[in-house]
């Protein structure tokens, strides 16, 4: 008889466990997705030992520190809209001391292809006129109008008041897997440096970023990236002229260059610290022609568009040590 109760109990237990599961399961309600959220703020800054640009020094290869803020509109997953403002410390021959950079554009992305196309201003506010003569300009000539405000430089160059430009841009960055990245970039000008000679910039890019696990768990990234460009530059107008009765007395016809930069970078969070070589082949003498050194000297690097003979360092080669951090709203604040 005790067997028999047994077996009806593991019969209904079995019975119940087989109509259990004919049974319809209830639905466990998933979380709503987190609704999305098309703004986003990039923002950072870096202290670097010499700003340079395009190989040549903005800061008289002393250290410059810069800071930037970019407000980001994502329509979708594939389509940016931006617009941004940056500032750096400088130091011009007409004596401003930064430039604030205005900018903004589109960046849309197709697969493993990141486009960037927009518009870049670069302001220097502060600027004097940069003479050659005591007297605010030679009679006739091409340089400052008499100004108490004019500055001499003693190295017979000139500087506008203003060389505030702008540039159009097109970009676009491949990334060929988790290591791997190269780019194609070019920038034009109508007016470069406000000189009235126009200026075209092309470059390629490579980078290339270590796994992961290079460091362990420590935390730190590393990379390895270049570029290698070219600067195309018009004439100027005959502001920056070399006198009346010369063959350029109507402006210069500016020297046009290749630039390149080598460099390692750390990252560590939201910081990165960047090792780079960068150098050029614009002779010292068309330096001096292009870049209006208020230190240029001596009298031995003549060239076509530097009769003159005075010289710059402002184009050689240049170690940079940077140190920055970038962060975004959407990310690195949450």
């Amino acid at each position: 008889m005790k067997n028999v109760v047994l077996l009806a109990t593991a019969l209904a237990m079995l019975s119940g466990s087989a109509l259990a599961a004919d049974l319809p399961v209830k639905a466990v309600k998933a979380p709503p997705p987190a609704a999305f959220d098309p703004w986003d703020i990039a923002f950072g800054s870096a202290v670097m030992n010499d700003y340079i640009f395009r190989g040549v020094t903005q800061s008289n290869h002393m250290p410059s520190v810069t800071a930037y803020f970019e407000p980001r509109y994502n329509i979708n997953k594939d389509l940016q809209l931006y617009i941004g403002t940056s500032t750096e410390s400088i130091s011009f021959s007409n004596r401003a001391a930064a430039e604030v950079d205005v900018y903004g554009g589109i960046r849309p992305t197709f697969g493993a292809a990141a486009f960037d196309f927009g518009v870049w201003g670069y302001l220097y506010p502060g600027g004097r006129c940069a003479d050659n003569v005591l007297t605010g300009g030679v009679p006739g000539g091409n340089v400052c109008a008499v100004d108490p405000n004019t500055i001499f430089l003693g190295d017979g160059n000139v500087m506008k008041k203003d060389v505030s430009f702008f540039e159009a841009y097109a970009k676009v960055n491949y990334t060929f897997n988790d290591n791997w990245q190269a780019g194609i970039n070019e920038y034009y000008s109508p007016n470069f440096l406000n000189s009235g000679a126009w200026g075209d910039y092309a470059s390629i890019t490579a980078k290339y970023t270590a796994p992961t696990t290079a460091f362990g768990t420590s935390g730190v990234g590393m990379y390895v990236s270049g570029e290698f460009g070219r600067q195309w530059l018009g004439t100027s107008d005959s502001f920056y002229g070399t006198g009346i009765g010369t063959v350029f007395a109507g402006g210069i016809p500016y020297a046009s260059y290749d630039t390149w930069n080598v460099g390692i970078g750390f990252t560590y969070k939201v910081f990165t610290l960047d090792l780079r070589y960068s150098d050029s082949d614009l002779s010292k003498g068309d330096c001096n022609a292009f870049t209006s050194a208020f230190n240029a000297s001596g009298t031995t690097n003549v060239t076509s568009i530097n009769p003159s003979g005075a010289s710059s360092n402002w184009c050689g080669a240049a170690g940079i040590v940077k140190l920055s951090a970038d962060l975004t709203a959407m990310t690195s604040l949450k």
